[in-house]
Protein backbone atom coordinates (compact mmCIF):
# COMPACT_ATOMS: atom_id res chain seq x y z
CA UNK A 1 0.00 0.00 0.00
CA UNK A 2 1.28 3.74 -1.04
CA UNK A 3 2.54 5.20 2.24
CA UNK A 4 1.91 8.71 3.13
CA UNK A 5 4.31 11.59 2.30
CA UNK A 6 5.29 14.11 4.31
CA UNK A 7 4.07 17.70 3.71
CA UNK A 8 7.40 18.93 3.02
CA UNK A 9 7.87 16.29 0.15
CA UNK A 10 4.87 17.23 -1.21
CA UNK A 11 5.58 20.91 -1.25
CA UNK A 12 9.32 20.20 -2.36
CA UNK A 13 7.59 18.66 -6.05
CA UNK A 14 5.06 20.95 -6.48
CA UNK A 15 7.40 24.05 -6.31
CA UNK A 16 9.91 22.13 -8.84
CA UNK A 17 6.89 20.74 -10.95
CA UNK A 18 5.60 24.76 -11.37
CA UNK A 19 9.26 25.68 -11.64
CA UNK A 20 9.12 23.24 -15.09
CA UNK A 21 6.21 24.97 -16.07
CA UNK A 22 7.81 27.63 -16.18
CA UNK A 23 10.23 26.24 -18.93
CA UNK A 24 9.01 27.63 -22.62
CA UNK A 25 7.33 24.80 -24.43
CA UNK A 26 7.57 22.44 -21.04
CA UNK A 27 6.28 19.34 -22.32
CA UNK A 28 7.62 19.36 -25.31
CA UNK A 29 11.33 20.20 -24.12
CA UNK A 30 11.29 18.04 -21.45
CA UNK A 31 8.99 15.17 -22.55
CA UNK A 32 11.13 14.54 -25.50
CA UNK A 33 14.20 14.59 -23.21
CA UNK A 34 12.57 12.25 -20.65
CA UNK A 35 11.39 9.68 -23.91
CA UNK A 36 14.81 9.81 -25.09
CA UNK A 37 16.31 9.51 -22.14
CA UNK A 38 13.89 5.92 -21.53
CA UNK A 39 14.41 4.95 -24.57
CA UNK A 40 18.24 5.38 -24.88
CA UNK A 41 18.03 3.05 -21.17
CA UNK A 42 15.56 0.87 -22.34
CA UNK A 43 15.29 0.19 -25.93
CA UNK A 44 12.43 -2.84 -26.18
CA UNK A 45 9.90 0.23 -24.16
CA UNK A 46 9.95 1.94 -28.09
CA UNK A 47 7.28 -0.44 -28.97
CA UNK A 48 5.32 -0.21 -26.01
CA UNK A 49 4.65 3.15 -26.96
CA UNK A 50 4.06 2.75 -30.94
CA UNK A 51 7.89 3.31 -32.47
CA UNK A 52 9.86 0.79 -34.25
CA UNK A 53 12.54 -0.83 -32.15
CA UNK A 54 15.65 0.06 -34.65
CA UNK A 55 14.01 4.15 -34.35
CA UNK A 56 17.40 5.68 -32.84
CA UNK A 57 16.38 8.28 -29.96
CA UNK A 58 19.43 10.57 -30.14
CA UNK A 59 19.53 11.51 -33.54
CA UNK A 60 18.32 14.93 -34.77
CA UNK A 61 15.91 13.34 -37.20
CA UNK A 62 14.10 11.21 -34.30
CA UNK A 63 14.53 14.77 -31.92
CA UNK A 64 12.40 16.15 -34.69
CA UNK A 65 10.05 14.02 -35.90
CA UNK A 66 6.38 15.32 -35.50
CA UNK A 67 5.10 11.83 -34.49
CA UNK A 68 7.90 11.33 -31.74
CA UNK A 69 7.31 15.08 -30.36
CA UNK A 70 3.90 14.76 -29.99
CA UNK A 71 4.18 11.34 -28.42
CA UNK A 72 6.85 12.28 -25.72
CA UNK A 73 4.52 16.34 -25.10
CA UNK A 74 1.64 13.36 -24.13
CA UNK A 75 3.92 10.76 -22.13
CA UNK A 76 4.92 13.77 -20.22
CA UNK A 77 1.38 15.12 -19.54
CA UNK A 78 -0.03 11.93 -18.93
CA UNK A 79 2.85 10.94 -16.50
CA UNK A 80 2.92 14.26 -14.78
CA UNK A 81 -0.99 14.37 -14.43
CA UNK A 82 -0.77 10.60 -12.72
CA UNK A 83 1.92 12.14 -10.27
CA UNK A 84 -0.09 15.06 -9.66
CA UNK A 85 -3.37 13.31 -8.81
CA UNK A 86 -1.53 10.67 -6.47
CA UNK A 87 0.14 13.52 -4.62
CA UNK A 88 -3.63 15.16 -3.97
CA UNK A 89 -4.93 11.76 -2.47
CA UNK A 90 -2.06 10.79 -0.60
CA UNK A 91 -2.91 12.68 2.58
CA UNK A 92 -6.57 12.03 2.46
CA UNK A 93 -7.12 8.42 0.89
CA UNK A 94 -4.02 5.96 0.70
CA UNK A 95 -6.54 3.45 0.04
CA UNK A 96 -7.90 5.09 -2.93
CA UNK A 97 -4.65 5.85 -4.14
CA UNK A 98 -3.43 2.36 -4.26
CA UNK A 99 -6.22 1.06 -5.93
CA UNK A 100 -6.07 3.47 -8.90
CA UNK A 101 -2.40 2.57 -9.31
CA UNK A 102 -3.22 -0.76 -8.71
CA UNK A 103 -5.46 -0.64 -11.71
CA UNK A 104 -3.13 1.53 -13.64
CA UNK A 105 -0.61 -1.26 -13.65
CA UNK A 106 -3.12 -3.65 -14.70
CA UNK A 107 -3.56 -1.43 -17.74
CA UNK A 108 0.17 -0.97 -18.69
CA UNK A 109 0.44 -4.75 -18.78
CA UNK A 110 -2.44 -4.61 -21.25
CA UNK A 111 -0.28 -2.03 -23.48
CA UNK A 112 2.75 -3.89 -23.26
CA UNK A 113 4.50 -1.94 -20.13
CA UNK A 114 7.09 -4.30 -18.32
CA UNK A 115 8.18 -4.02 -14.75
CA UNK A 116 11.33 -3.91 -15.56
CA UNK A 117 10.81 -0.75 -17.81
CA UNK A 118 9.94 1.43 -14.81
CA UNK A 119 13.35 2.29 -12.69
CA UNK A 120 14.81 3.30 -16.22
CA UNK A 121 11.52 5.62 -16.75
CA UNK A 122 12.25 6.95 -13.15
CA UNK A 123 16.04 7.53 -14.01
CA UNK A 124 15.06 9.67 -17.19
CA UNK A 125 12.55 11.88 -15.54
CA UNK A 126 15.06 12.56 -12.45
CA UNK A 127 17.87 13.34 -14.83
CA UNK A 128 15.85 15.32 -16.65
CA UNK A 129 15.00 17.28 -13.54
CA UNK A 130 18.23 17.87 -12.32
CA UNK A 131 19.37 19.13 -15.94
CA UNK A 132 16.51 21.28 -16.46
CA UNK A 133 16.37 22.38 -12.62
CA UNK A 134 19.48 24.11 -10.91
CA UNK A 135 21.09 22.78 -7.77
CA UNK A 136 19.49 25.25 -5.62
CA UNK A 137 15.86 24.03 -7.12
CA UNK A 138 16.60 20.73 -7.54
CA UNK A 139 18.91 19.80 -4.88
CA UNK A 140 19.39 16.14 -3.00
CA UNK A 141 16.67 16.63 -0.65
CA UNK A 142 14.27 17.59 -3.57
CA UNK A 143 15.61 14.35 -5.85
CA UNK A 144 15.00 12.40 -3.11
CA UNK A 145 11.54 13.58 -2.92
CA UNK A 146 11.21 12.76 -6.33
CA UNK A 147 12.75 9.75 -6.06
CA UNK A 148 9.97 8.57 -3.22
CA UNK A 149 7.22 9.82 -5.31
CA UNK A 150 8.35 8.11 -8.45
CA UNK A 151 9.31 4.66 -6.22
CA UNK A 152 5.95 4.54 -4.46
CA UNK A 153 3.44 4.97 -7.77
CA UNK A 154 5.60 2.35 -9.55
CA UNK A 155 5.71 -0.22 -6.67
CA UNK A 156 1.96 -0.35 -7.11
CA UNK A 157 1.50 -0.16 -11.05
CA UNK A 158 4.46 -3.26 -10.89
CA UNK A 159 1.83 -4.83 -8.07
CA UNK A 160 -1.16 -4.68 -10.70
CA UNK A 161 0.85 -5.76 -13.45
CA UNK A 162 2.06 -8.88 -11.64
CA UNK A 163 -1.67 -9.46 -10.23
CA UNK A 164 -2.37 -10.39 -14.00
CA UNK A 165 0.64 -12.35 -14.31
Amino acid sequence: MVSTMSYTSISNINYTWELVRKIENYEETIGVQVVQKFFMLQPDAKLALGFPIDMDPASTETMKNPRFVKKASWFLRILFQMMSQMMDLLGSNVELVTDILLELGERHERYGVKPEFYPNLGKALIDTLEENLNEKEFNQLVKADWMELYAEISHEMIRGQRQLQ
